[in-house]
């Protein structure tokens, strides 16, 4: 028997030895899970992480600080530039958009507020801010109105903002060593507008570009529907005979860039903009009293279509692949010595 022992626990410490691991995962395993999230950079993404950490790494990316005019309380609130991005992007673009989509919108958001800080403005405008929260300039949202917008979503939507913006953090859109004029719009007509087709001013980075991804947005086309009596009020005209106005040009984007209306000339963005329709891409019909408006497309069409950088997201494209297509020649470098300008210029 003496023998046998040796044989017989050869044979149970496999046994035995799972045993042992099996104990020790039962006690440590519960305190593993419940240990907080910390950042994980090899893998390029950061675990999800309190809000104060969140707060910690969004400031430490920069030292300089927005003032943002807040319409409706009437006041200037300042904070840090990356912070500020988080708050636009949550703000202008859907959360549950792809991720390289949030990334793009994030270059897009940093690089119209640098643009802004490296160019003179009047201050006293916005009583002492750089930008309101307004579509004049870009839309911003504070945490506390976040959650009151997202409800019990605002924990996922959020940690994927700020990932995007993190990830992007210090990056800028450069054509020829300068900051970029980094428009965007929600959804194209299928093409982009060049824009001196819609502002009268040229940029070379701002050209017509394809854009077909856009068709599945929810807000490709709309109809509305206006009287008559209502239609003349409204663009000081008098229609006869049964007839509306002539669309004399269309724009590279396909979409109208003169009308005429009895004696009167109207460009496209105004006819856009009196009667406030979704795009300069209109066709209409009267019919009765009533005029029949159909357009395609949302926004002013210049620049990154937002749909459109989710449909290339869809496809695998990176958020540099959807930026260098929606501006044309630029390039993406660091926004550093841009900001360090600002800071010296305040």
């Amino acid at each position: 028997m003496e023998r046998e022992a040796p044989i017989i626990l050869k044979r149970l410490k496999p046994f035995i030895v799972a045993g042992v691991v099996l104990a020790i995962a039962t006690i440590f395993i519960p305190s593993i899970l419940v240990l907080p999230f910390t950042s994980d950079k090899v893998s390029g993404r950061l675990k999800e992480t309190t809000e104060e950490d969140w707060n910690t790494r969004l400031t430490e990316a920069s030292a300089v600080e927005i003032a943002v005019y807040r319409t409706e309380l009437d006041k200037v609130e300042h904070l840090p530039i990356e912070q500020y991005v988080v708050g636009v992007v949550a703000s202008e673009m859907p959360a549950n958009f792809e991720e390289e989509a949030l990334k793009a919108q994030s270059l897009a958001a940093r690089t119209y507020i640098i643009k802004q800080l490296v160019t003179d403005h009047d201050l006293a405008l916005l009583k002492g801010g750089d930008v309101d929260d307004t579509e004049s300039h870009q839309v911003y949202k504070s945490i506390d109105e976040l959650k009151k917008q997202w409800g019990t979503d605002f924990f996922k939507n959020i940690e994927k903002i700020r990932q995007a913006v993190y990830e992007t953090k210090g990056e800028v859109i450069v054509y020829g060593d300068e900051p970029i004029q980094a428009s965007y719009f929600s959804t194209s007509n299928g093409f982009t507008e060049n824009a001196e087709d819609y502002w009268k001013t040229a940029f070379p980075y701002l050209k017509s570009v394809e854009s077909p991804w856009d068709s599945e947005s929810p807000k490709f086309q709309d109809t509305k529907v206006i009287e008559v009596s209502e239609f003349e009020k409204i663009l000081n005209v008098q229609l006869t005979d049964g007839q509306i106005g002539e669309i004399t040009a269309w724009t590279d984007g396909k979409r109208v860039a003169k009308v005429k209306i009895g004696e009167k000339q109207f460009t496209g963005r105004e006819i856009r903009e009196k009667l406030g329709l979704n795009s300069t891409d209109f066709t209409w019909e009267r019919k009765g009293n009533e005029i029949i408006i159909e357009t395609k497309g949302y926004g002013h069409g210049v620049g990154m279509s937002q749909y459109g950088a989710n449909g290339m997201a869809k496809e695998g494209k990176s958020y540099i692949d959807i930026l260098k297509y929606y501006y044309t020649g630029v390039e993406i470098t660091e926004a550093t010595p841009f900001l360090e300008n600002t800071v010296v210029k305040k």
